[in-house]
């Protein structure tokens, strides 16, 4: 999943320049006099007169956008069709500010096109804009048709029809049902006025000046306030993004279980950071819910507890250790074993070639100890310089970080960012050739990707094996508004080889050893009913621990109004069946607009 702080254009810059990158290949134009909006938009998601021009086409301006590449106006028609699946609104793409005001009523001329946001070979829907236009104002000063309410009882229960399998499964050439489909629905009032009213935040305010409420207060609904993103078959409907056509700095900041109360309206858009999007002329008022950050419960004596958490590329010069260190002391409650993921090297993102860590995690340890925390000892294994992906010149890498006044670890010489770590049998007891050691760095499955770092522990006396991952992202796969329904996750090809070589590696130690303690944990980058954790589980070899929980209570991640699972902690069966174990989400990031990392650790908590 990408990391919200990864490189993209401003979100309010919602749309580009119209180009023949990123626009639908259309026939030569041709000329159409008296249409309407909704004959521009017609009943499927491509215009009938894609490419041709028409002319003097009525309406009342709504909206406009004064900011970023994608400047214009909002037009629509106060005189609708009796057709729900025509839309009787439209953007207007003028490319330069603007020239007319929210209730003049207007004539445009122009040309139709469906620009696709990010791209055709993004797989995104188009919006159908007018471009080229000249606009004529006819009279000032009217009033701007009454918004259509989006609630729960307007928004279909199924997310997409399924694609046309002639067409690559798009839903492009389909004629919209906006009764059945809550696409379809969306889709219907795209460039109309919309409202929505006492909505709950699902996620929260972003750096982007962006939020996501539901319109359906319990679908799916979290403990906590969220909606739950439970299977790919329960889409959560309810979800729309909201952003302001107002200033930024007035944007509210949300987090998850706040409500925006009162009505939120504007014109419904649709951009390449999550599809449809409520562009709020006007803003309802945050009301806060009161969520706090939460606190796990302290291991005893006897009982190890194990945690992973992606502290999102992490390097010396961030200013967020202290927070990080007092996450680690207080809400994970010092855990004995940390997989830490994305820590970089001792200069970040400078391109050097450096590839050492050791300021990184020392800063961290060093900030621990000033929260009150153990002096954490650690072990990692340098990657090879700009070989595992990440944010270039970073070299991000798992690390663990263990406390010695409860934990010992093994070391064995020989582990390096090539050399693999293997199985070994001694007396009767499987042992790790190299501890720490990464399992078959040279395997194709890991290229411009983190490979896993497996070490060996002992805790009272009893071996541990711990394998901290970090699996491919999600990056490239196609959103859930796609024109293809289902949409296409690339990117699990690589993360499902993966996911097979480090459950070769768990069967190579239950071959030796049938009742030894393995967790493998860290940020898989997949969801607890994936096909990755599938292949993990393997035929019992490992079990997601966070289905432990209630189904309510199953996410570490916020993602476009899907509370979500990416970070996991797997056991082998002696640990699941042959002792009692304590499962913990802690949620202290993704739910809140001033996070620290957009994940949240897990914590396992288990007698050996």
């Amino acid at each position: 999943m990408p990391s919200r702080s990864s490189a993209r254009l401003a979100a309010l810059t919602v749309a580009a320049v119209c180009s023949a990158a990123s626009t639908i290949a259309l026939t030569s134009p041709a000329h159409a006099d008296s249409v309407r909006v909704h004959d521009i938009q017609g009943t499927t998601r491509i215009s009938p007169f894609a490419g041709q021009k028409v002319t003097d086409v009525p309406g009342i301006v709504t909206a406009t956008r004064t900011y970023g590449s994608s400047k214009g106006f909002w037009l629509q028609d106060p005189t609708p069709d009796a057709n729900p699946a025509t839309s009787e609104g439209v953007f207007v793409f003028t490319s330069s500010t603007p020239k007319v005001a929210v209730g003049d009523a207007v004539t445009v001329t122009g040309t139709v096109s469906e620009y696709v946001p990010g791209g055709t070979s993004s797989g995104n829907q188009s919006v159908t804009e007018i471009t080229k236009p000249a606009v004529t104002t006819v009279s000032t000063g009217n009033p701007v048709p009454a918004p259509v309410v989006v609630d729960e009882d307007a928004v279909p229960d199924a997310y997409a029809p399924q694609g046309d399998s002639a067409a690559a499964n798009s839903v492009n050439g389909l004629t919209l049902d906006p009764s059945a489909y809550a696409l379809d629905y969306y889709e219907s009032l795209e460039g109309m006025n919309v409202q929505v009213a006492d909505v709950r935040v699902v996620t929260a305010t972003d750096p982007y000046s962006e939020l996501w409420v539901t319109v359906k207060p319990w679908e799916h609904r979290s403990r906590r306030g969220g909606t739950v993103y439970g299977s790919y078959d329960s889409q959560n409907t309810g979800r729309l993004q909201i952003q302001s056509l107002g200033a930024t700095a007035d944007f509210p900041k949300a987090d998850v279980g706040d409500t925006l109360e009162g009505t939120t309206t504007g014109p419904l858009d649709f951009n390449q950071f999550g599809g449809y999007t409520l562009v709020a002329a006007k803003l309802g008022t945050l009301a806060s819910g009161g969520l706090e950050r939460e606190t796990t419960q302290k291991q005893s004596s006897r009982e190890l507890a194990v945690a992973t958490y992606n502290v999102e590329n992490l390097d010396p010069s961030d200013a967020t250790f202290d927070k990080h260190a007092s996450a680690i002391v207080h809400n994970l409650q010092s855990p004995d074993i940390v997989s830490l993921e994305e820590i970089q090297d001792n200069n970040g993102a400078k391109d050097d070639g450096t590839v050492d860590a050791n300021e990184t995690v020392t800063k961290l340890i060093d900030a621990i100890v000033a929260a009150g925390g153990p002096k954490y000892d650690w072990r990692s294994v340098n990657p090879v310089n700009d070989q595992d992906g990440g944010e270039p010149g970073g070299n991000i890498r798992q690390v663990f970080l263990f406390n010695p006044e409860r934990v010992s670890f093994v070391d064995r010489a020989g582990g390096d960012s090539t050399t693999a770590v293997g199985v070994a049998k001694v007396h009767g007891k499987a042992q790790l050739t190299v501890s720490p050691g990464r399992i078959d760095p040279a395997n194709a499955a890991w290229n411009n990707s983190r490979k896993p770092l497996a070490g060996e522990f002992v805790f009272r006396g009893k071996t541990v094996f711990v394998i901290a991952n970090h699996l491919n992202s999600k990056g490239g796969d196609q959103g859930l508004t796609a024109q293809y329904q289902p949409p296409v996750r690339s990117s699990e090809i690589q993360r499902h080889a993966q996911a097979t070589e480090v459950n070769a590696f768990v069967k190579d130690i239950l071959s030796v050893q049938k009742n030894a303690n393995v967790i493998a944990l860290g940020d898989m980058n997949d969801f607890e009913f994936s096909g990755t954790t599938k292949i993990l589980e393997g035929d019992g070899e490992l079990w997601s621990a966070i289905k432990s929980l209630p189904k309510s209570e199953r996410y570490s991640y916020d993602y476009q109004g899907n509370q979500q699972v990416l970070d996991q902690i797997l056991i082998s069966p002696a640990i699941r069946r042959g002792c009692d174990f304590d499962y913990d989400s802690v949620h202290i990031n993704a739910e809140f607009h001033d996070q620290i990392s957009d994940h949240d650790p897990q914590v396992l908590r288990f007698r050996p």
